[in-house]
């Protein structure tokens, strides 16, 4: 008997329903995991069928391959079980495409749109770029500044697009805060949740309106996919829906195969993650080579007080920023990294540094954030995304990378 059949899964603790969310034995049959169903044609057994077929606008309802088949319901089931408040999933072909989609769900040409200054670089360019040319203003905020972000809200402004901690620079925000505040000026709060995951963070239950994440992170766990997922309560979910299917919105059943294959080992995933990230951020903490270390898991750092209170987890992946030096010096410390990939994304079985310089990619926050220890010359930073290797290891080859450092 499957599990998500002979149990409430409502009453189960996290890591147990990450094992059972969406699987519902008329998808899955006497086998673990549903097949993979690639169709586009779904046949009806007669024009009646045919009729009612268009009545109905839902998962499980078979009806034409772009609205999907058992393999993508389960993982849509499975994610909005995973979100506590969420009435339904919809999912994208990637990341970027669930943001577009949400965005373009919810703003017409005259409104506004407020950014957190500190967001992912392509939601920013989204703002200036595809919604500018939709009509939409889009304002960018300091997610720590409360007093401004009040006060950048007028009777035009739709929506609010969070992200926390912060791209690159990790600043954590009062997430419940923000989207109270938003509430009462008649605003949807929207957060890109990928680097907590509902494991971490319960978004829908901290007053935001419509969870993001980029599925290609952890929920993929093993750099093999492009996929994105907003989660909402009943009227927004019914909207983002039907625009993803107006705008042709849709995933690959083998993709979506893949996802679900990550998302039962990601509260394991997660926690070993989270574990070596933090163990490194320590390590790097006592350097004297490091200026700040930006990791919201590490007592002592920016942001942990308001991450300890609302979070109940986090992931590997952090930042931090040298002591001194030159842009050469600090790309020379990660050319001599050993066991760290140089690429983008994050959230995979892998490790991977990034040379960061969020200053070209804001408006009003400083880089780096504001520290009494911060120097002028304080201002290079990397990003690192620790995987599944041995910590030990991994602080070992930044040991060597280190050496590297100071030695230029």
């Amino acid at each position: 008997m499957n599990l998500s059949d002979s149990t409430d899964l409502k009453t189960t603790r996290t890591a147990t329903r990450v094992v059972g969310a969406g699987r519902r034995k008329e998808w899955t049959g006497a086998v673990v995991n549903p097949p993979v169903w690639r169709a586009s044609t779904h046949l009806y057994e007669d024009t009646a069928a045919l009729a009612r077929g268009s009545q109905y606008n839902e998962d499980g309802r078979f009806f034409y391959g772009r609205r999907g088949s058992p393999t993508q319901w389960a993982l849509c089931e499975a994610l909005t079980q995973l979100e506590p408040g969420a009435a339904g999933t919809v999912i994208y072909p990637s990341g970027v495409a669930a943001i577009s989609g949400v965005l373009l769900t919810l703003l017409k040409p005259g409104d506004v749109l407020l950014i957190s200054d500190n967001a992912y670089d392509p939601s920013r360019s989204m703002g200036t770029g595809l919604l500018a040319d939709f009509g939409v203003e889009t304002r960018f905020f300091d997610p720590l500044d409360i007093e401004a972000y009040t006060a950048a809200f007028c009777e035009k402004t739709r929506a609010v697009l969070l992200e926390a901690p912060g791209s690159l620079s990790m600043e954590m925000c009062d997430l419940p805060q923000l989207a109270r505040i938003a509430r009462e000026k008649g605003a949807i709060s929207v957060l890109d949740n990928t680097w907590a995951s509902p494991l971490g963070f319960a978004a829908l239950e901290k007053g935001i309106d419509i969870s993001l994440m980029a599925l290609t992170k952890h929920v993929g766990g093993h750099s093999d996919l492009m996929m994105g997922s907003a989660s909402a309560g009943p009227e927004l979910y019914e909207a983002l829906r039907k625009r993803a299917q107006q705008l042709g919105n849709v995933v690959s059943p083998d993709d979506a195969a893949l996802a679900l294959r990550g998302l039962r080992t990601l509260s394991l995933r997660l926690r070993q993650e989270a574990a070596s990230a933090l163990k490194i951020a320590q390590f790097l903490q006592e350097r004297a080579e490091v200026a700040q270390v930006l990791c919201p898991m590490l007592p002592g750092a920016p942001g942990h007080d308001v991450w300890a209170r609302d979070f109940t987890g986090g992931c590997g992946l952090f930042s931090f920023v040298f002591r001194g030096g030159t842009m050469e010096d600090r790309n020379r410390f990660v050319d001599a990294l050993q066991l760290f990939g140089i690429g983008f994304s994050w959230g995979g079985y892998e490790s991977l540094a990034l040379p960061i310089q969020p200053k070209s990619a804001r408006s009003v926050m400083p880089w780096p954030p504001v520290s009494a220890n911060d120097a002028a010359a304080d201002r290079h930073g990397v990003r690192l995304a620790i995987g599944l290797e041995d910590p030990d290891d991994l602080i070992a080859d930044i040991e060597q990378a280190l050496a590297a450092w100071k030695g230029a």
